[in-house]
């Protein structure tokens, strides 16, 4: 049976994603990815920054099934074998340090428990002044007209589970703030989401 799992957005998303982590990643070092899911995303960054040793992970076993499935068949030599990381018990997070962090459309499909885990893990890691957190997703923001898919996409979450749904970017700054980091860049990409930038200063 084929462990591989198959996301139909990551095709759509990944190289705009990769532009903006080509201006924030660090030039070398490990980059750990939360909530990995398949494991498209890990394989595509791994192959586009050579020079980085790309680490996922994720709390779903079938999830690190197939990103295991994906990296057996990435000829390469930096992409590490997945991890089980739950985002929200930072405390138990298996990698002890990292010089980036990315996080892909998870905070707006978990319960806020996993965001604070988010930032208070990248608090713990993230070491040296100027690391960065960076998010990718669907987000509210105050002074920007929210689009009409992102409002229903974000009723439909809160009808799947009332603790899911799009995070206020604002209320991510503030919890930024009390892990001693800051927004330095806000992107904009296709279909309504948004890469958020967060370092530590």
């Amino acid at each position: 049976m084929n462990a591989k799992q198959h996301a139909p957005a990551t095709l759509r998303n990944r190289e705009p994603i990769a532009q903006v982590l080509a201006r924030e990643l660090p030039t070398s070092g490990t980059v750990l990815e939360i909530a990995a899911g398949t494991g498209e995303h890990a394989v595509f960054f791994a192959d586009a920054f050579p020079a980085l040793e790309w680490q996922p992970s994720d709390p779903s076993p079938e999830a690190l099934a197939s990103i295991a499935a994906y990296r057996a068949e990435y000829p390469g030599g930096n992409l590490a074998a997945p991890v089980l990381l739950d985002a929200a018990a930072p405390a138990s997070w298996p990698v002890a340090a990292a010089d980036a962090i990315v996080c892909i459309n998870m905070v707006h499909i978990s319960p806020w428990k996993a965001t604070l885990g988010l930032f208070a893990g990248a608090d713990k890691i993230l070491s040296s002044t100027g690391a960065p957190l960076i998010l990718y997703g669907p987000y509210l923001e105050q002074g920007v007209e929210t689009a009409a898919s992102n409002l229903e996409f974000d009723a439909s979450l809160k009808a799947r589970d009332p603790r899911w749904g799009l995070r206020q970017a604002e209320e991510l700054d503030r919890l930024a703030s009390q892990h001693g980091m800051t927004r330095s860049a806000r992107h904009a990409l296709p279909a309504n989401n948004i890469m958020l930038i967060y370092r530590r200063v």
